[in-house]
């Protein structure tokens, strides 16, 4: 029953999934979503499951099984556009699939349980900056947030100019702005990396998903919570924090709390286990 007990976070994390996989298979009659949910729930539940035997890359192995997955099966063979534009067009469309029923998912109601939970285990974007040498930020945070709207804009403006325009073979349009849209995303990200000595820069910035993410993660049911009897205020949790949150504060109003991806790494270096 202990045993039990310890792996109980992997299990729920796998029924979960698993839920939402029946459920899009019977309510869409669609074999691929059984698949595609069964693999990200296991990918997922694995990797809690490393974690807890404390495996040190456990979190890195599931960003490369869910990540590659998406970016390479669903986006570059199934032509599927994962980015926030493939949202926009198929909602335009009217149609629930793919992208739509991705970011409800993942990024609309999903942050409702898990927060930023997407962004530390499955977006191929962070899967590859988390590999840069700049793991925790070496500067404070700069008041850049506001440009993450600009390019929330920028995508909806870019899918609604070409449904007004009228724009033929928009499959094709979509696949070529999934692909030129990831290098983008990569070669700002990797430069801002450096610049700013920050491999979460780019997430903290630039990002336009974090405008879904960020409100609804206000609300999370998962969140790392501190024991204020075990915790002697030394401040370790706050500067392994790669995206400066204030773990220590428990309330839902704690600094850059809408921020935290679950990363576990103020878990794992806290001193008197208080978180």
């Amino acid at each position: 029953m202990k045993r039990i007990k310890k792996y109980l976070l992997p299990i729920v994390m796998l029924l979960l999934f698993e839920t939402v996989a029946v459920t899009l298979w019977l309510t869409k009659d669609n074999l691929f979503y059984l698949f595609n949910f069964s693999y990200i729930g296991c990918s997922i539940a694995l990797g809690v499951f490393l974690y807890i035997r404390k495996y040190k890359y456990a979190r890195r192995i599931v960003q490369l099984l869910v990540g590659l997955y998406m970016l390479v099966y669903l986006g570059l063979i199934s032509n599927e556009n994962m980015q926030i534009e493939g949202f926009w067009y198929y909602l335009f469309t009217g149609v629930f699939e793919a992208a739509t029923i991705h970011y409800a998912v993942a990024k609309i109601f999903g942050p409702l349980i898990f927060g930023r939970g997407w962004c530390g285990y499955a977006c191929w974007t962070a899967m590859v900056l988390d590999f840069l040498p700049y793991k925790t930020p070496s500067q404070p945070r700069k008041k850049l947030g506001w440009i993450r709207y600009l390019t929330f804009a920028a995508s909806l403006i870019f899918v609604s100019a070409l449904f007004l325009a009228k724009v033929g073979n928009l499959e094709r349009i979509m696949f070529w702005a999934f692909l030129v849209g990831n290098v983008l995303y990569y070669a700002v990200g990797i430069v801002l990396a450096f610049v700013m000595k920050d491999n979460r820069a780019f997430c903290k910035y630039i990002c336009p998903i974090t405008v879904f993410l960020k409100p609804m993660s206000y609300f999370a049911l998962f969140r790392i919570k501190c024991d204020k009897e075990k915790c002697v205020n030394c401040g370790k949790c706050k500067r392994v924090c790669p995206m400066d949150v204030d773990v220590t504060d428990n309330s839902r109003r704690r600094k850059n709390g809408t921020e935290c991806i679950l990363c576990m790494e103020c878990v794992k270096n806290c001193p008197k286990d208080a978180l």
